[in-house]
């Protein structure tokens, strides 16, 4: 089985992201930003995916909001670069994961059409360190970068760090089940016969 890899470096005048992911790993994860519930939310979708993940991210510019964002866009890109043309993948993917009194739910298809509709049901302005319309482009750019579609919703829950957690681990979940390879599928998972 050929090796399902990623590896991206970005550079740009605010940031600078280089990440390193294996889809098929076992949730080996080193993640560092320099933001502390960053390190937490990367490394927790990792775990909850199963990928291997080296992730280092510097600002440049001192402002969160483009560590953040350049963050997701240098994941998503990765896993994206790993899955290839994603031949034989399972495709799909949906979980319903609780964190404590709130509950996430998320569906997915790897089609390499993007789409997203994300719900987070987030009160207030700051989690942690990261601003509430932050950690909201955090998923947005993570979803396009990976070129994909994803339904995200947050059900119910009073605790906004729950809320965070349990999106990103419904998330992580159903993206681990949607890219699983799939042995009765040959080629790509689509009547077109492209993804």
């Amino acid at each position: 089985m050929k090796s399902r890899t990623g590896h991206i470096i970005r550079k740009t005048k605010e940031t600078e992201v280089s990440i390193s992911i294996n889809v098929d790993g076992s949730g080996k994860i080193s993640a560092k930003t320099g933001l502390p519930f960053l390190d937490h939310l990367v490394s927790s979708f990792a775990k909850h995916a199963m990928f291997d993940l080296k992730l280092v991210a510097s600002s440049k510019d001192g402002i969160d909001h483009h560590l953040v964002e350049d963050t997701a866009i240098a994941l998503g890109s990765a896993i994206d670069e790993s899955l290839g043309n994603r031949t034989g993948i399972t495709r799909f993917g949906y979980a319903s994961v609780p964190m404590d009194e709130a509950l996430a739910d998320a569906s997915l298809d790897l089609v390499k059409r993007q789409y997203h509709r994300i719900e987070l049901s987030i009160i207030r302005d700051k989690i942690e360190e990261i601003s509430k319309e932050d950690l909201e482009h955090f998923f947005r750019s993570l979803a396009q970068s990976l070129n994909m579609c994803v339904h995200i919703s947050v059900k119910y829950g009073e605790n906004d760090h729950h809320k965070i957690e349990a999106a990103l681990k419904a998330l992580a979940v159903a993206l681990r089940s949607a890219a699983s390879q799939d042995k009765r599928q040959k080629g790509p998972p689509s009547t077109k016969g492209v993804m």
